[in-house]
């Protein structure tokens, strides 16, 4: 379990954040009260109690920061992971036993936020890495690079904008099978030209998850 959510029992929305979404062209992404307005209207509209998506998907919504577009650079809108849209506050919980990574507070407009990268011991069997995005500070208080979690412990909370890198409160859920020597931090988003070296690197969630109806 990585929300307190059954995705076999509980509703849920899959959230469209591509071009093909004709809602985001009204909406000012930039303004993260307006844009959080959005997510959680179409949640209740819906009668859902979490958002879910993205993974391979070819977003629009990260022209609203500077750090998704830098200069005499392709624009990185291919996100690699899951997002899971809930109330800032929502506890997150350890899906497989793994050791504490790394750990920071990548605190940019539109990045993650607190965020903690577990690794797994059984790589045989189960991508390397594990990274969960858009946390509150507090959920770092504490860690240590080594720090057990079994499978089922909680590892902290979904946090409130602006601490969660100014987004709607969500989580980024994304694996890794390799960290490019990189530590608490690694991309959630790649350019279009770079999509096929990442999707390879960074597996698709949902095999873990088990969402219905989501690739």
């Amino acid at each position: 379990m990585l929300l307190p959510f059954d995705f076999q029992k509980d509703p849920y929305l899959i959230l469209d954040f591509s071009a093909t979404n004709p809602d985001l062209d009204r909406i000012d992404l930039t303004d993260t009260a307006v844009f959080t307005d959005y997510v959680f209207g179409k949640l209740k509209m819906a009668g859902a109690r979490v958002g879910v998506g993205g993974y391979n998907e070819h977003r629009v919504i990260y022209r609203r920061s500077p750090h998704f577009n830098e200069i005499e650079a392709e624009p990185r809108e291919i996100h690699l992971g899951i997002d899971l849209w809930a109330d800032a506050g929502t506890p997150i919980f350890a899906p497989m036993a793994g050791i504490v990574h790394s750990f920071q507070d990548n605190a940019h407009f539109g990045d993650y936020g607190p965020t903690i990268i577990l690794e797994h011991s059984d790589a045989a069997s189960q991508p390397r890495y594990s990274l969960y995005g858009h946390m509150t500070r507090q959920s770092l208080e504490g860690l240590y690079e080594g720090k057990v979690f079994n499978a089922g412990d909680k590892l902290g909370e979904i946090g409130p904008y602006p601490e969660n890198g100014d987004w709607p409160p969500h989580l980024h859920f994304q694996l890794m099978t390799d960290m490019l020597g990189l530590t608490g931090d690694f991309p959630g988003v790649c350019a279009v030209a770079d999509r096929e070296k990442f999707l390879a690197i960074c597996p698709n969630p949902n095999r873990l998850l088990g969402i219905l109806g989501l690739a």
